[in-house]
């Protein structure tokens, strides 16, 4: 009798090669992968170092994301010497190599968890490594996506197998009806508000339930994207027909009768009835509200209509030294409502919330308003055919109208790593994944929220509750 498996098991088991010992380590065949031009230049270095090619180079795409500049106006040149340098390898690696390379002026040049799904470089049943910790992201199609290192990079370029252990499975079941203004983003950071930023260290996370379902597949994506926040090594949910749609008239999809037999199997990607997990949580977002970050990790946040905590109520010596350092650093004193504190930047983008859908969510808040006086204004589009939907949909006219910078795709002020830098004190609203210190500049303080929270934000001048600027109902 066979044993009922998770789909965790299902789609690490379809892939093992062989197995590595009794401990659970496995030689993992890997199905495709995504490079940036920070995070691979020294693996390509040692695979020329050692002759050797790339196994299979119609498996990977080249994007270039991390160090671009995103001014309106975009050319190829790299405003940083060192980030130049890394573009100029990269296309150095697409041609010695022969990779394909979605270089700074292509029109499908973006994030690469924006680019790599919206081609269809991503399909259910796959396994992806990648050099980034975000590419949990893939798990909203059914995949499984997990970050890797630079030296695993150059093994699996070289052999498309990588050593991988396997992980515990954690299910999650996510119950309720979200309420207006209430998103995928606030769902994500409610969890790991309530399980940490280790409280799914070892293992990968199965989202499902109701309130999943429910969700658009990008609002999934913002889910997988952000488990990793929780230390989660890979996150994923069952494929459904929300999937299927998503997927059919994407440029990289199967076609015609590879479809039909791609749609058998991917129906079959399910965690078996009665299959057994290590941990389960239930989540019910039935009285959910819109969340914000006070502190310097992500599992540092409360609904919008909290206060600052007061460390001294934190029972847990390590976590109250914790919550100590993190207000000193944002400059926050306990019993501060979230509502008061004044913002500087307003900033929606990322490979967390820099899709369409949260750009017309954003849209939705801004449409006849304007941003404050004194802040300033960014949205970053996650590609650039997102640039040029928004466009067509009237959305980018919005944004400028009410004040905000309409700028090319890239990953920009989420890290800072090219001139989209905040300066220290300044205080961001954003719709990134990331609130570490210095995260988005050196001595700057970022609060994370949904897209629509940051525009809401950005109107008054200060964090607020969305559903109070946009209205309950809409």
């Amino acid at each position: 009798m066979t044993l009922a498996k998770t789909l965790y098991r299902k789609l690490i088991d379809s892939h093992t090669v062989r197995e590595l010992d009794a401990q659970g380590n496995v030689l993992l065949y890997i199905d495709r992968t995504v490079l940036n031009e920070y995070t691979s230049p020294q693996a390509f270095s040692g695979l020329r170092e050692k002759g050797r090619r790339a196994w299979r180079p119609e498996s990977v795409l080249l994007n270039v994301d991390h160090v671009n500049p995103t001014r309106p106006v975009r050319d190829d040149k790299m405003t940083d010497p060192g980030g130049q340098l890394q573009v100029d390898y990269f296309r150095e690696n697409s041609r010695d190599f022969d990779i394909e390379l979605f270089d700074v002026l292509d029109e499908r040049q973006g994030i690469e968890h924006v680019v790599a799904p919206e081609q269809g470089f991503i399909l259910p049943g796959m396994v992806i490594a990648a050099g980034d910790s975000h590419t949990t992201t893939y798990g909203a199609l059914g995949a499984f996506g997990f970050g890797i290192g630079t030296s695993e990079i150059e093994h699996l370029l070289a052999t498309q197998t990588l050593a991988y252990k396997r992980l515990k499975t954690m299910r999650v079941t996510v119950s309720g009806q979200l309420g207006p203004w209430v998103t995928a983003k606030d769902v994500i950071m409610s969890l790991i508000a309530r399980i940490g930023a280790d409280g799914a260290t070892g293992y990968a996370i199965e989202f499902t339930g109701p309130a999943i379902d429910a969700l658009s597949v990008e609002g999934r994506m913002t889910i997988c994207n952000m488990a990793v926040e929780a230390g989660a090594r890979g996150a994923f949910m069952a494929p459904d027909e929300k999937v299927f749609e998503y997927l059919k008239d994407k440029p990289r999809a199967p076609k015609g009768a590879l479809w039909e037999q791609a749609i058998a199997y991917w129906r079959t990607l399910k965690t078996d009835p009665g299959a057994q997990f290590d941990q389960e949580i239930a989540l019910d977002c039935s009285h959910l509200e819109p969340m914000v970050t006070w502190g310097i990790s992500p599992d540092q946040a409360s609904g919008i209509g909290g206060e600052v905590p007061d460390p001294m109520n934190e029972p847990n010596q390590q976590k109250r030294i914790a919550d100590e350092k993190a207000l000193a650093y944002m400059d926050l004193h306990p019993g501060t409502r979230l509502c008061e504190v004044r913002i500087s930047h307003a900033f929606i983008g990322s490979c967390t919330n820099g899709r369409i859908e949260d750009l017309r969510q954003a849209a939705n808040v801004l449409k006849g308003k304007k941003i404050a006086a004194h802040v300033r204004g960014m949205i970053i589009p996650g590609s650039t055919l997102v640039r040029q939907q928004a466009e067509r949909e009237g959305l980018a006219q919005i944004f400028i109208d009410a004040g905000f910078e309409w700028r090319q795709s890239g990953c920009s002020m989420c890290l800072a790593m090219n001139e989209d830098v905040l300066q220290p004190g300044d205080r961001c609203a954003s719709s990134t994944n990331r609130n570490f210190a210095g995260r988005q500049g050196a001595g700057s303080r970022t609060h994370l929220m949904s897209p629509a929270m940051v525009a809401a934000a950005a109107v008054a001048g200060h964090l607020v509750d969305v559903r109070s600027v946009s209205g309950q109902g809409e």
